[in-house]
């Protein structure tokens, strides 16, 4: 299979530039270019006077809390981004915490009326809810102990593995690796906790999760990025049967992609150049074939 080369013929400094110099005309451009093709905003959005978005808030670079303890991140650029458009104002929006777990049940309560919340698109979920057109795609790595003895997949498929309540990953490994014996938590750091704990011999995440989460935690490290699996494309979340809102959100979604929004804000949280290419890559390029 040939491997996918996120950086082949880039340049960072290149890059660089090509992205501090969008970020000037991005806000405006973006929406003005919205303008001539967005479908009206629902009523019932409209209504609320705000955009109510669940998001991420243990996961970074896609959503964590900030220094002032408020979710900050590339997902909550997002959404406030979308409100500007909404409503005027990047600050009529209300973000609200979510997890893996819970976040399609916050959707379905009529808690939040969209989910950024690094949401894969898979068939299990389709039939629950319905999806923006994608804005990024994701793949699966495994994280171990820095003096772990593994080293590709094979290796820790048939061991104890810890994931996270409501990820992707649960639902791969249940199909694909029947002796592994998941052990399921709640958070990031929970999860974190656990392997340093000896729970597990691996964490299982989204790569772009598990790279930002190295820098940090210097005793642990990620299988090469060869053995990532389950590539797939990911979306925000919305009810079924909203389809004035998910036109709505798609042209936005279409206009952020071909505007290049995503360097500017990635650039803003990833500050590693290797890993920032490899995030705004996740957006804005297709994924690896399988």
């Amino acid at each position: 299979m040939k491997r996918f080369n996120p950086f082949k013929g880039s340049s960072v400094s290149s890059k660089k530039l090509l992205w501090l110099g969008a970020v000037a005309g991005l806000l405006g451009g973006i929406q003005a270019a919205s303008a001539d093709t967005l479908p009206p905003l629902p009523k019932y959005i409209a209504d609320q006077g705000k955009l109510r978005v669940g998001v991420k808030c243990d996961y970074p670079p896609a959503g964590f809390l900030g220094s002032d303890g408020k979710p900050t991140g590339v997902e909550i650029d997002m959404a406030r981004h979308i409100a500007q458009i909404a409503f005027g104002s990047p600050d009529k929006v209300d973000l609200q915490c979510v997890t893996s777990e819970n976040r399609i049940p916050t959707l379905m309560a009529k808690k939040v009326d969209l989910l950024l919340a690094t949401l894969g698109i898979f068939p299990a979920r389709q039939k629950v809810i319905d999806f923006t057109v994608p804005y990024f795609w994701g793949s699966s790595t495994f994280l171990v102990a820095k003096d772990s003895p593994y080293h590709t997949n094979a290796e820790v498929l048939d061991k104890k593995i810890i994931a996270l309540k409501g990820g992707s990953q649960i639902t791969w490994l249940t199909q694909n690796a029947p002796k592994a014996e998941l052990i399921r938590m709640n958070t990031n750091s929970d999860a974190l906790q656990s392997l340093r704990q000896g729970r597990g011999e691996a964490y299982t995440g989204d790569v772009a999760s598990l790279i930002n989460l190295l820098p940090s935690n210097p005793d642990l490290r990620m299988l090469p990025l060869k053995e990532q699996y389950d590539v797939q494309w990911g979306g925000g979340g919305i009810r079924k049967g909203e389809q004035e809102w998910k036109a709505y959100l798609d042209v936005i979604l279409q206009d952020m992609k071909s505007q290049h929004f995503y360097g500017p804000v990635v650039d803003k949280y990833v500050k590693e150049p290797v890993v920032r290419d490899l995030m705004v890559a996740t957006y804005e390029t297709d994924p690896p074939q399988k």
